[in-house]
């Protein structure tokens, strides 16, 4: 059901190279962009109308309006199972928890007497949130977000999920609820690369966007690429990931049950186990076949994650091996299942999240935690970080020197411009002390 990679016994390679030997999932946006630059353009110039034809030819339905009315909102809200209300309404205070202590504050530095360099957070304008409406119903992609986003001060949010056949062309029920529980008011019925377009050029419905944000399938990661530099994003995300990290304490039950987790999101989910204990993976690998058959999304998602290239039991010499093998991998979520979990997690320098020992899960991360799960995927933890409230600020700096702070430091700046033969810049401050800079 999963293949082995055996890394033992030889010295491992560095860096690219040992990346190459790793499990990992077959996701060109590079070639998705063809296919969605012409729906993004189509949008740009014909707004709504090409919403509403979209909606026909990709979601089978006929809408009216690409905004969901209010009373909608209100509706799902009030028809809500009072057992899933009760779960987002803690889902949501707990990232409340998590990301107000995030946010930052102004703060001014004294270079020297009479100039200062101050930082200012400012929350990007406006945003748009997008939740996808595939395979499964994701409210909790609504919380994280929209909670962040909220934290860091943004003043206009909107979010687009795929309209939906079975609720008479409005996105899914217990989405409208999610937003409504979080004040989340302006709610669009766009799904997949037209709504990233949407939020990026506007529409007589909805207000362009400066930032959008959320996960998707490889059309809504294709056109965040194609309007990168018009709009922020917060990253290209690809097929889910959970790698575990594990010796021989871990309990097989426990770690067979996550590696299905992550893999009954989506066919090319990958689920990663790197261990030192043979014994370990032949007990995993056993108690895969019962477990899988007891679940639900088999042969549609669990079984062909599995089988997928993009999964792999990875055997290694020791743990120290097995760190390695996890920073060259660099997974959306990693778990650490190992004697003194919370050491070893110290150690670990590329993951978008970390769980540590017996009882946290992914899946906590996923839900309840107060953790975003909003992640880095395709091994780009290396270099980027998971949503949080610095996502939607832009740090400015606020220079201001006095005539005699500047004069202190003239002649290094006239130094440095001239230095890089750009004399102009030098007389941008000669001309403020009549063409004559005061040496120090």
């Amino acid at each position: 059901m999963i293949s082995r990679i055996d890394l033992r016994g030889d010295a491992l390679p560095e860096g690219a190279a040992l990346r190459d030997l790793l499990p990992r999932a077959e996701f060109d946006v590079e070639a998705a962009l063809d296919k969605v630059r012409p729906i993004c353009e189509d949008v740009h110039h014909r707004g709504d109308a090409a919403l509403i034809e979209y909606a026909e030819k990709f979601d089978g339905v006929r809408l009216d309006r690409v905004r969901v009315p209010a009373e909608a909102l209100e509706r799902a809200l009030q028809e809500l199972d009072p057992a899933v209300r009760a779960a987002l309404e803690e889902s949501i205070r707990r990232a409340r928890l998590v990301h107000a202590a995030q946010r930052r504050t102004t703060h001014t530095t004294q270079v020297v007497p009479g100039g200062t360099v101050t930082e200012k957070w400012i929350p990007v304008e406006r945003v748009g949130l997008y939740a996808p409406g595939g395979r499964s119903v994701y409210p909790s992609s609504v919380i994280m977000n929209a909670v962040p986003a909220q934290e860091a001060g943004v003043e206009s949010i909107a979010l687009a999920s795929p309209p939906q056949a079975e609720f008479d062309g409005l996105p899914h029920p217990t989405i409208l609820a999610a937003c409504a529980l979080l004040g989340v008011d302006e709610v669009y019925a766009v799904g997949g690369a037209q709504a990233v377009a949407m939020f990026a050029y506007g529409t007589e419905s909805c207000a362009p966007a400066n930032m959008v944000t959320g996960p998707g399938n490889i059309w809504v990661a294709a056109a965040k690429r194609y309007f990168t530099g018009r709009i922020g994003i917060d990253t290209e995300a690809g097929p889910t990931e959970i790698a575990v990290l594990a010796d021989d304490t871990a309990d097989p039950v426990h770690v067979a049950a996550d590696l299905i987790s992550q893999a009954e999101h989506d066919p090319l989910a990958a689920a990663v186990l790197v261990t030192d204990s043979t014994e370990l993976a032949e007990a995993v690998a056993k108690e895969l076949e019962p477990q899988v058959r007891a679940s639900k999304h088999i042969d549609d998602r669990i079984a062909p994650a599995l089988s997928g290239r993009q999964s792999a039991i990875v055997l290694v010499d020791g743990l120290d091996e097995g760190l390695r093998v996890v920073d060259a991998y660099g997974a959306e979520h990693l778990e650490i299942q190992t004697r003194d979990a919370a050491a070893v997690a110290d150690r670990v320098r590329n993951a978008g999240a970390i769980f540590v020992g017996p009882w946290a899960p992914v899946s906590l991360g996923d839900y309840c935690a107060g953790s975003n799960h909003v992640l880095p995927t395709g091994g780009c933890a290396c270099h980027s970080s998971g949503l949080s409230v610095q996502s939607f600020l832009r740090g400015v700096h606020i220079v201001d020197y006095t005539r005699d702070a500047l004069a202190e430091v003239a002649h290094h700046v006239v130094t440095l411009a001239e230095a890089e033969d750009l004399p102009a810049h030098g007389a941008a401050i000669k001309a403020r002390f009549g063409w004559k800079v005061p040496q120090q």
